[in-house]
């Protein structure tokens, strides 16, 4: 990768993990499941009024929305609202990446392997941990609540990989329009229509800014830019940039919330990280299957581990064949692996490698 494409990984990154205070933050002027319902009206609008229709079926459009923006940020910013650290939940929803693998293994009958499987025990290792250390001091429910997000999470991935949009921008607009109703109806049955009220009553340039902030720097651009650096290489190459993640999002929580990282929660984090590494086959040389034009920028979408991508060298840009591939030599095999902000596109049997890529690992 270009020096200047690392830089927008690392920044896109860092933006993700600074997203967790910032809804943090944004829970002191809205209720949860508002404060959700707002974010993604703001994602939405006027976007999908500027970009096209999705080139997906609408049932994975809605089953995605539901999933991703009910399920796993309705549970995310209830977990948070309850007492669950910023820090501590950027780094317990990377467990989607175990989740994930779990449910293409049943749905998708993509099996892992042994080295995958360990890495889904390490990772689970790390949650325990952690459990252990928010047990020791905070809400278990919270918890409870933050790694749902993350299974949810995980069915959104599958979701999405199964339906290996081309475009990752225009379909995550189209998303985020799919929660708003759903999420402003459970606002008022369960948050009170008195409570929404006073809180869009007392908005100030502050709540707007986060608003503006957790929709289109961290949706918009985020996974925006994420699908321009996965439609110029391999996944492989920039899905394991997403490991950052909970590194700024802890850091982050500490240097403005002031929230205390116990050498148990440094533990949870190496566990988790390097089961999730392991998981999404960071470091090991495979083979990866070819997608279609443009869909390996899905990844970006669920955030999920995927080997999509043409194969090329790690630092390599992707280009597509002038005409129609040559197949396989004889031995030559393309593995599938199960996907993860950002996933999906379907598993095509692939060109011959030049040099073998490595696999990605899971984002936020």
């Amino acid at each position: 990768m270009r020096p200047r494409h690392i830089a927008l990984a690392v920044l896109v990154a860092a933006l993700w993990g600074v997203n967790f205070v910032v809804i943090e933050l944004g829970l002191d002027h809205f209720p949860p499941l508002l404060f959700s319902a707002l974010r993604f009206l703001a994602a939405a609008v006027p976007a999908i009024f500027l970009l096209g229709r999705p080139s997906v079926a609408w049932k994975w459009v809605v089953g995605v929305g539901l999933v991703l923006g009910v399920g796993k940020f309705g549970l995310l910013f209830i977990g948070m609202d309850q007492g669950m650290p910023a820090g501590l939940s950027s780094l317990v929803l990377q467990i989607q990446a175990v989740f994930t693998a779990l449910f293409a293994a049943l749905a998708l009958s993509e099996r892992p392997g042994r080295i995958r499987v360990a890495g889904m025990a390490v990772a689970l290792a790390g949650i325990a941990v952690a459990a252990v250390d928010e047990g020791a001091g905070g809400p278990v429910l919270a918890f409870v609540l933050v790694v749902g997000a993350a299974a949810c999470w995980g069915v959104s991935n599958v979701f999405t990989r199964r339906a290996a949009p081309r475009d990752a921008l225009t379909f995550m607009v189209w998303v985020s329009a799919v929660p708003v109703l759903p999420l402003l109806g459970l606002s008022l049955l369960f948050e009170g229509p008195d409570r929404d009220a006073e809180a869009l009553a007392s908005l100030d340039w502050s709540g707007v800014g986060i608003i503006l902030f957790v929709a289109w720097v961290s949706t918009v651009f985020g996974f925006g830019a994420w699908g321009f650096l996965l439609r110029r290489y391999p996944a492989s190459s920039v899905a394991p940039f997403t490991l950052l993640v909970p590194v700024f999002g802890m850091s982050s929580a500490a240097l403005v919330l002031g929230e205390e990282v116990s050498p148990l929660r440094w533990c949870a984090a190496a566990l988790l990280v390097g089961g999730v590494a392991l998981t999404s086959g960071v470091g090991r040389r495979t083979a990866a299957p070819r997608p279609e034009p443009d869909a390996g920028a899905a990844v970006a979408v669920a955030g999920s581990a995927t080997a999509s991508g043409r194969p090329a060298a790690a630092g390599a840009r992707v280009r597509r064949p002038a005409g129609p591939a040559a197949p396989p030599p004889p031995g030559a095999s393309a593995s599938r692996t199960p996907s993860t902000p950002t996933c999906p596109d379907p598993a095509r049997p692939g060109t011959p490698p030049a040099a073998a890529p490595r696999s990605p690992a899971a984002a936020e």
